[in-house]
């Protein structure tokens, strides 16, 4: 059996497949209908959402016949094909090499641009080059999408364009008027994609081009790094590890987190059922602080509470959220969270451990 295909050549997916059936039940069949033979330009594919992205329409294609092509922009083929080769060498996909900076070279025909790519992890030890890459990468696939005949454009942002959500704001909305402190450096991540958001309205305004953007708050599941700076992440690596999770501050912000098979119903959903030139908040509503994060995944993962938090809360001190209000997926467009935080837990740990064992962590 290869790595990509069973031995009768069916697909084999790297996700389980409890995951890709709630994705099919929950998702329209109007949403399938409007993908069928599609030529789909995915940059951002290589990572967290566009792997689920990738696992999620190589799979809808097989069983629902859709006929897709799906173009993945990469700057290193090599190391998606080490990453996920069931996912790089499979026959629908064509690996496209360049930088989302410079996609002057692309003039293939595509109806769909989703644009995924999102570099977080270094908006605070550089965030000139991060805010340059992130408006440098929307302006480029905007301009390719244009060139290439592009109907449809996706644009993954961030909760983050709300900049500090505010004290008595316990659900940030999508019509809140806020903004990332621009006398604060690390803030380069919000300010980047606030400015992608302008980009994709003034393309859309110039060439009539369908645009959705979805504004992503905290995620968790398979594919997620768990060595990087997400609190989820780090503390499911420590819990396999058979360690004592330690929160790094006074563990009292609170944040939400929507598993990853649940992202894609409803990015997927946007994209085709989304108002026109609309934003909406994609992620759970369902808040928690850091501590309670940390004593949940100790107690899925360790069956016990074993965890440390580095400071004492300051009396009186406002508390810091990150959570969205989802009332306008929720009400639009019928978007739901379907996966607990435990099962959300669970699953991430075992996708996990499975590669692992597998050789291909």
């Amino acid at each position: 059996m290869s790595q990509a295909f069973s031995a009768s050549g069916t697909h084999v997916p790297g996700v389980a497949a409890d995951d890709l059936e709630l994705i099919a039940r929950h998702t329209a069949p109007a949403v399938w209908r409007a993908l069928a033979k599609q030529r789909i330009f995915i940059t951002g594919g290589t990572g967290f959402i566009g792997c689920w992205l990738l696992e999620t329409l190589l799979w809808a294609d097989q069983q629902f016949g859709l006929d897709l092509h799906l173009h993945v922009l990469t700057r290193r083929p090599d190391a998606f094909i080490a990453k996920a080769p069931h996912l790089a060498r499979h026959p629908v996909v064509h690996l496209v090499q360049g930088d989302v900076t410079n996609l002057a070279h692309i003039i293939d025909p595509v109806d769909i641009v989703l644009h995924a790519a999102t570099d977080v992890a270094n908006a605070v030890s550089e965030p000139r080059q991060v805010f340059d890459d992130i408006v440098s990468g929307t302006r480029e696939t905007l301009d390719m999408a244009h060139r290439c005949g592009a109907q449809r454009y996706l644009l993954t942002s961030s909760g983050a364009v709300y900049g500090r959500q505010p004290d008595e704001l316990t659900h940030i909305p999508e019509h809140y008027m806020g903004a990332p402190d621009t006398l604060q450096p690390g803030t380069a991540y919000g300010q980047g994609k606030r400015v992608s958001e302008w980009l994709v309205q003034c393309a859309a305004a110039q060439h009539g081009m369908e645009t959705r953007i979805a504004r992503v708050f905290a995620l968790l599941g398979p594919y997620l790094p768990l060595d990087a700076h997400f609190a989820a992440g780090n503390f499911i690596r420590d819990a396999m590890a058979g360690q004592e999770i330690r929160v790094g501050g006074d563990g009292t912000a609170h944040r939400s987190y929507l598993y990853a098979a649940d992202m894609v119903i409803w990015l997927l959903t946007i994209l085709v059922n989304g108002a026109d030139g609309k934003a909406y908040n994609l992620g759970s509503d369902e808040a928690l602080s850091i501590r309670q994060l940390a004593a949940t995944v100790s107690r899925v993962l360790l069956d016990e509470e074993r965890f440390s938090v580095s400071a004492m809360p300051v009396p009186g001190a406002p508390v810091q959220r990150y959570i969205p209000n989802v009332d306008k997926a929720r009400n639009e467009l019928n978007l739901l969270v379907h996966t607990d935080l435990q099962s959300a837990i669970r699953k991430t740990a075992d996708w996990t451990m499975t590669r692992s064992l597998s050789g291909r962590a």
